[in-house]
């Protein structure tokens, strides 16, 4: 069984397939942008070294 040739530029003929589209999925909000957890973080972590810190120049 020879396969026909198809063209550049042409879509092949789809044999058999059952699948549909997927559907996009929404939008994660905040969850999609770690940065801003990143940033969290770091603030608080500055936070809790400057607490530290602090502690031991007031001995």
């Amino acid at each position: 069984m020879t396969d026909p040739r198809v063209p550049p530029q042409e879509t092949p003929p789809v044999e058999g397939s059952i699948a549909e589209a997927h559907e996009e999925r929404a939008d994660g909000g905040m969850w999609e942008h770690p940065g801003v957890w990143v940033w969290l973080i770091v603030i608080g972590a500055v936070i809790v070294a400057g607490f530290f810190i602090a502690r031991i120049f007031a001995l």
